[in-house]
């Protein structure tokens, strides 16, 4: 059974790391709800053992875990779905290797690109990032004005099919409600949960910065 992601706001992407398990448990403990291994440089070995790790973790604390890119190692470590970008196989292909209650992700990086999509292969997209990011060298920003393009086409398909997008790039607890007037309410995190010193502490001011925007 798939999981719901239309009460799920705060999305954390994470790389490897030594300490992975505890970094994601204290992230969600704070407030993440969904989790996504995103790594190009380990190994395929360390990938999956990675990515069996944290699909058990992340079952334990019913959270939904992703795998971007590597249909493989998705599968094998028993994830929930599949993230993949603009540039990697189809969501239409995938659907052809997944499991039936799969989900599936898909990145976007402007209103032509969000035009495209395929309400009836993908589950959810990102649009982003709204600023450049290490995480993405190369990749310019998208406008605010994309966040609320990306509301737009989302409501538009509210009477066949609920499709939640999530922005990226830079997300922070000062930045949530600017981001919000634009459109967005579901929020990609990397650099704020990464890099800090207390995940736990962190997610809950972030999560607890997402929540005010829908107690106003």
């Amino acid at each position: 059974m798939k999981f719901d992601l239309l009460d799920k706001h705060l999305y954390l992407c994470t790389p490897l790391r030594d300490d992975i398990c505890e970094f994601v448990e204290q992230c969600i403990r704070g407030g993440v709800d969904i989790v996504q291994l995103r790594d190009k440089t380990n190994s395929d070995d360390n990938l999956l053992r990675g990515a069996k790790l944290l699909s058990d973790l992340c079952h334990s604390l019913n959270t939904p875990f992703i795998v971007n890119d590597r249909v493989d190692i998705a599968l094998l470590s028993l994830a929930d779905g599949i993230h993949v970008g603009q540039n990697d196989i189809t969501p239409k292909d995938i659907q052809l290797l997944l499991k039936e209650d799969m989900i599936v992700g898909l990145s976007t990086h402007s209103n032509f690109e969000i035009e495209a999509i395929d309400p009836d292969v993908i589950d959810y997209f990102s649009i982003g990032p709204v600023e450049k990011t290490p995480t993405k060298p190369g990749r310019e920003p998208v406008s605010l004005d994309a966040l609320t393009f990306a509301e737009t086409f989302s409501q538009s398909l509210t009477r066949t099919k609920k499709l939640p997008f999530f922005v990226t790039g830079g997300v922070a607890p000062e930045k949530v409600q600017n981001l919000y007037n634009h459109g967005a309410s579901r929020f990609v995190v990397v650099r704020y949960l990464t890099e800090s010193k207390d995940p736990y502490a962190s997610a809950k001011e972030l999560k607890l910065a997402i929540n005010k925007l829908f107690s106003k």
